[in-house]
């Protein structure tokens, strides 16, 4: 995704009338709505795992190298890991590396952080940009809210069974609930949306991905999702005008929404299919990354 230090796209005007969760947690809150996620609902989430069946959400990834040379490996030119290997001891008795990860690399599975996307010089709850980042790092809104880990229901709403969504395909809320009745799972507060189209992330211009408008992230409001993810996010060129970025300006700004970005979910709606179930019990552990603008993870779906 495209961090955005500062934006216009909203003005005040219009931003009134958009959803928020400005200060239902409180002023200084960094939880925003992973506060959905109560004991009950962990309870109600550990329930779901009843067979052991699991699957990764996560892409794969193969580091590229960092060296460069008529003997080095070729790498894309914009890779989201890089590896150094480093021997120690001679003759070499160890092994270790030196990794270097784009967080916020598309091909790269990772939870973003509030201050991930500031609106109009201000992350979520309102707090202004120039106190959330300092010079010595992010303070506020960082994955430092993340390090506990999440531990949730998940919800499958498979949106093309089968199939893909057309491109450029705007995304509403009754596209949302018609994949809900399909499913037969009722999406409670505290639950996670995962959400399939059966398209990947892409920058194609000419055959843009599906994407979400304001009126889907207004329903996941209405229905208190805790964490969304999803094999799409916002797209480009935007199929919404209001917001160009809905899912970041608005659900990981003014919500406090958490967004997973770059899962793969084929396999998850493959094994819901078969198993005939779209709840699952989700866990998310990330790193215990402190300060940082987005980490790398690997959610699971256990049946």
């Amino acid at each position: 995704m495209i961090d955005v230090a500062s934006s216009d796209s909203t003005s005040s005007d219009s931003s009134s009338s958009l959803p928020s969760n400005w200060g239902r947690w409180g002023a200084d809150d960094e939880l925003g709505t992973l506060n959905l996620i109560t004991d009950e609902v962990r309870a109600r989430a550990v329930a779901e795992a009843r067979t052991g069946r699991w699957v990764s959400l996560a892409m794969p990834v193969d580091p590229a190298s960092m060296l460069g040379g008529p003997f080095a490996p070729p790498a894309p030119p914009s890779p989201p890991v890089q590896q150094a290997l480093l021997y120690t001891g001679t003759p070499p008795m160890g092994m270790a590396e030196l990794l270097v990860l784009n967080p916020h690399h598309p091909e790269l599975t990772h939870l973003d952080a509030f201050a991930h996307m500031p609106v109009d010089g201000l992350v979520y709850p309102g707090r202004p940009l120039t106190e959330a980042v300092t010079a010595g790092g992010v303070v506020h809104g960082s994955s430092t809210a993340f390090a506990d880990g999440v531990l949730t229901r998940g919800v499958l709403l498979d949106l093309a069974p089968g199939d893909r969504l057309p491109s450029a395909h705007p995304i509403t809320a009754a596209v949302l609930e018609a994949a809900e009745l399909r499913s037969g799972v009722h999406l409670e507060p505290g639950d996670a949306l995962v959400v399939r189209s059966g398209w990947t992330f892409s920058w194609d211009g000419e055959t843009p991905a599906p994407g979400m408008t304001m009126d889907a992230v207004t329903w996941m409001q209405q229905r208190d999702v805790s964490l969304y993810a999803g094999d799409i996010s916002d797209t480009f060129p935007p199929v919404d005008p209001q917001v160009p970025m809905p899912l970041h300006m608005v659900g990981l700004t003014r919500l406090g929404m958490p967004l997973i970005d770059g899962v793969q979910v084929d396999e998850l709606a493959a094994l819901c299919a078969e198993l005939g179930r779209y709840a699952f019990l989700l866990t998310v552990a990330p790193p215990r990354l402190r300060g940082a603008t987005g980490v790398p993870v690997n959610p699971l779906a256990i049946f």
